[in-house]
């Protein structure tokens, strides 16, 4: 697939793993090897398994990158939110391995995956944009407020606070957490759970959850990150 993402297929599962020796992030290049593992779990109608290196989902977005404030950071932060915006709509049940740290963008695609199982550690998990001086893009706050509990909303998006493991699943951004070896082990006992599932009746119910949400979503791209005329 690419030196930086891998796809492996078990039977009904296809795992997506990020692994770029560092902090994952979601560089252009980075974003593009995902949605490339993705064409082919879609073309093979698995359940998709998206996990991180071991101590390490992803940092979020890249900052060089970021920092640049040029058409590749337009490019990159698009890409990031699309990717979301496919995980949302994706036409098989979504189980996340969150493998160990899950900021920024991370944890928006969290967010947008059907299931989350965390790693047990010391790992921090949030939306730290506030923190760092930047206006919480409009998707990234479409995708927070359907998935967040309402009473942590204000503290995990406008107060930018970073949580435990235990505490995101408390915050709802993940389901629950097990020990760090046994995470994306676990999260494929789920997804050949979730493979049970009769595809047309999920598809169709999804469909009807997230209609509303993906299309706020993707009309937040457009508005934030507009294409060069």
């Amino acid at each position: 697939m690419s030196d930086i993402v891998t796809y492996e297929r078990t039977g009904a599962i296809g795992t997506v793993t990020m692994d770029d020796g560092k902090a994952n992030v979601m560089s252009p290049r980075m974003v593009l090897a995902v949605n490339e593992a993705l064409d082919q779990a879609e073309a093979e109608e698995v359940v998709l398994v998206l996990a991180g290196r071991a101590r390490m989902f992803s940092a979020g977005f890249d900052l060089e990158v970021l920092k640049r404030l040029d058409n590749e950071t337009i490019g990159m932060l698009r890409g990031g939110f699309e990717l979301a915006a496919r995980l949302l709509d994706f036409p098989a049940p979504v189980v996340a391995a969150c493998t160990g740290h899950g900021l920024a963008m991370a944890s928006f695609l969290l967010c947008a995956a059907d299931y989350r199982v965390g790693a047990e550690g010391a790992f921090k998990i949030g939306a730290n944009e506030v923190a760092i001086g930047l206006t919480m893009p409009t998707p990234a706050l479409a995708i927070l407020q359907n998935r967040l509990a309402s009473a942590a909303q204000t503290r995990a998006i406008a107060l930018a606070e970073i949580f435990t493991p235990e505490g995101a699943v408390t915050a709802g951004f993940l389901d629950e957490v097990v020990s760090a070896e046994r995470t994306v082990e676990h999260a494929t006992d789920v997804a050949t759970r979730l493979a049970a599932l009769d595809r047309r009746a999920y598809q169709g119910t999804k469909r009807l959850m997230r209609s509303e949400l993906i299309a706020t979503v993707r009309a937040g791209i457009e508005h934030d990150y507009p294409l060069a005329q």
